[in-house]
């Protein structure tokens, strides 16, 4: 009976079957061209692009988690900024006091938003849709005021001094470019492992708790536990994304891990496509566009145009940027 439940679920998610579906050789077709092309971007971009470039690869991370929970299991959330702040601040912390290298910082980052996400996630995953979304928020204000208020972590101030980081004992890395590759290759890293897990027999279950949990229950499944499984492991990514925006900014402040950071998560979310986990990507590198760049050439107003572009993707893109994707190919294969 699992193995007839796994091939129903897969066969319900329709964005996850039809990436399943494309030949390996399809797929090397475009994801090689775009590592090739995020790779090179240091060797012909100036600093500020590349600056730019790697917070939307931290940020991308961040929404990695949020698409875990909200696409993928369905459980929409607004505390991840929570882990991704304690993966920053724990990372600025082992930067400051202990070692610059990077990979230890990540590992510090990673541990502290799965320890963050386990002690919250237990009683949080027992609840379902709006309430769940009231206490994820809970959470992040929770810990938000936390970081307002420790003196450990530099209270409103925010923390500051932590030293380039290194890797493996090397020299520092002072050049934007270096510090971008260092961030693309975990967020490549990080992309891969949450792939496999969505493709894996565990996401399949994520995907039945989504759709249609009665029926996982009366086939034996432990739904409870598989939700509680992933909020952990989605507060592990957001602290990796943490730890790498801690990594480029060397400093965090509670503004890190605010309401504003969780709100524009999930509506990178939204503008990508849920569920699609490349094209939240996509939607987090607009809104960091948007908010950052934009919004200074046009006086101040980029949440007005996120606000616009929300409406018009809720609208005319119902399933996101991914879902356009997708539609377009059902079209040519109507038309074949």
């Amino acid at each position: 009976m699992k193995a007839a439940y796994r091939t129903m679920t897969s066969d319900a998610d329709q964005t996850g079957t039809a990436e399943a579906g494309r030949p390996a050789a399809r797929k090397a077709l475009v994801i090689v061209p775009v590592l090739v092309l995020l790779t090179a971007a240091p060797l012909v971009l100036g600093a500020y692009p590349v600056s730019t470039m790697t917070r939307m690869l931290a940020f991308a991370v961040l929404v990695l988690s949020v698409d875990l929970l909200t696409g993928v299991t369905g459980l929409p959330t607004l505390g991840q900024a929570a882990y991704f702040g304690a993966g920053a601040y724990t990372a600025a912390l082992v930067g400051i006091h202990l070692t610059s290298d990077a990979f230890a910082q990540v590992v510090a980052g990673l541990a502290a938003g799965l320890v963050t996400a386990a002690l919250t996630g237990w009683v949080t995953v027992r609840a379902r849709g709006i309430v769940f979304l009231m206490l994820t928020l809970a959470i992040g204000e929770s810990v938000h005021q936390v970081a307002e208020t420790w003196p450990v972590v530099g209270a409103s101030n925010g923390l500051a001094g932590m030293p380039p980081i290194s890797l493996f004992g090397g020299p520092p890395l002072t050049a934007a470019g270096f510090v971008y590759w260092w961030v693309l290759a975990v967020a490549v890293i990080v992309f891969a492992g949450v792939a496999l897990v969505v493709r894996s027999p565990y996401g399949r279950t994520l995907r039945g708790v989504r759709d249609n949990e009665p029926r996982l229950r009366a086939l034996g499944y432990r739904p409870a536990l598989a939700r509680y499984g992933v909020f952990c492991l989605a507060g592990a990514v957001a602290g990796t994304g943490g730890a790498l925006w801690a990594a480029h900014a060397r400093f965090v402040s509670p503004g890190d891990l605010g309401f504003e950071v969780a709100a524009l998560a999930l509506l990178s979310v939204v503008i990508g496509g849920a569920g699609s986990l490349w094209g939240p990507c996509l939607g987090a590198a607009l809104v960091l566009l948007v908010r950052d760049n934009l919004s200074a050439s046009i006086g101040g107003h980029g949440p007005l145009v996120l606000g616009l572009v929300f409406v018009a993707v809720v609208f005319l893109l119902p399933r996101g940027i991914a879902g356009l994707r997708a539609g377009i190919r059902r079209k040519k294969e109507k038309l074949s």
